[in-house]
């Protein structure tokens, strides 16, 4: 594996190739694509996103172009884009650059009208801005405009080797931030403070940027995406921390773990004992061809069995990669079977309105034969004295 500028360059090749393919054989004739994660998947350019367009278009019918605006073409050169030979078109600052687009597709001749009849399809990333959708529709008027998501999505959740190796490194990280949470979660301290300990404890992991910390004490805990306030932390609280962030590469750690400072009360350890037995059952459940849903369900049904089931309010995962969030998603009604190489949260929890609440999660990589865990954290309650 290679690695350039925080990229997984020995994949980017390959990645551009199977889009192209798949593209084609949905009748779509071009992928456009603006800064985001489909981006830096697709090229490595962690671009910014900015009112200037920024557009990959990814051609089933010639080599892809990078349309970049003047200003950021040196920054466009000296990223993975650069390196993979990808073709730049630079626009100036008089210049349409969604009349030079279209100008390049028609030229193409990606907005053709397909062999099988009706209009041309044009793919736009997922994340694209309105203002950029409504302008490329403005300027190719002949073409549909469909989610560049249904070609990508499949590609983005079957990590490869190189990815599945990031997640590893992005997992060890996060996991020695809460290997040190004794040092932070202290009686008197607001979860304020405790936050910004945790912060710069993510960026000395070796993540480049924080992307979230909860830290949810006593009832805030029962609160799923509470982030942090000025309440401060007693014995006896129990204390949901979930964190995450972003290594140089643009892969993403999220790992959540449940503390008490002191004895809990009784109550929360019945429940909690509970929710340890029903995350590692849904871990347990992950392999090549069990669907999405009944990773969930795995969880679920513990939980109700054991008299918690209505305390879980929220999906039992999420997929992970370049994004925190992204397919696929572990949830009830999904039947996507999993397959080698899918990445995902397993994150159950139990909230008690008013009163506490729990969750642990780790992320989870659907092997050959089983699970590949990228956390290694105790799972149980921990006890801070």
């Amino acid at each position: 594996m290679t690695e350039a500028n925080g990229t997984l360059l020995a994949d980017l090749p390959d990645r551009m190739a199977r889009a192209r393919e798949l593209a084609a054989e949905q009748g779509i004739g071009a992928l456009l694509v603006t800064p985001g994660p489909d981006l830096r998947y697709l090229c490595g350019y962690a671009a910014p996103a900015l009112e200037r367009l920024t557009c990959l278009i990814v051609r089933t019918d010639g080599d892809p172009v990078l349309v970049v605006p003047a200003l950021e073409a040196a920054a466009a050169q000296a990223s993975p884009a650069g390196e993979l030979g990808l073709q730049a078109v630079t626009w100036q600052e008089t210049e349409d650059p969604y009349a030079l687009v279209g100008s390049l597709l028609g030229d193409s001749g990606a907005i053709a009208a397909p062999a099988t009849g009706g209009q041309p399809r044009i793919g736009l990333d997922n994340h694209m801005w309105a203002e950029k959708v409504l302008r490329l529709r403005d300027a190719l008027p002949g073409a549909v405009q469909v989610l560049a998501g249904d070609v990508l999505a499949p590609l983005r959740m079957r990590k490869s080797a190189a990815e599945v190796a990031a997640l590893q490194r992005a997992g060890a990280a996060i996991d020695a931030v809460h290997a040190a949470m004794a040092d932070w979660l202290r009686p008197g301290r607001t979860e304020a403070e405790v936050a910004a300990d945790i912060s710069d404890a993510i960026r000395a992991a070796g993540h480049a940027t924080v992307d979230f910390v909860i830290v949810g004490s006593g009832p805030n805990g029962a609160s799923p995406h509470h982030e942090v306030s000025d309440r401060v932390l007693a014995v006896g609280d129990p204390v949901v921390v979930d964190i995450g962030g972003t290594m140089p590469d643009g892969y993403c750690s999220d790992s959540t773990r449940t503390y008490s400072i002191g004895a809990p009360p009784p109550d929360f350890l019945a429940s909690y004992q509970a929710l340890e037995a029903a995350q590692w059952a849904a871990v347990q459940q992950v392999r090549p061809g069990v669907t999405c849903e009944a990773i969930d369900a795995a969880a679920r049904d513990r939980l109700t069995a054991d008299g918690w089931g209505e305390y879980f309010i929220h999906r039992t995962g999420h997929g992970i990669g370049l994004e925190t969030h992204e397919e696929p998603y572990l949830v009830a009604g999904n039947t996507l079977p999993l397959a080698e190489g899918y990445a995902f949260s397993v994150e159950p929890g139990v909230y008690l309105p008013g009163r506490h609440g729990a969750r642990i999660e780790d992320i989870v990589v659907c092997g050959d034969a089983g699970p590949l865990l990228m956390n290694n954290r105790p799972r149980g309650l921990v006890v801070l004295d």
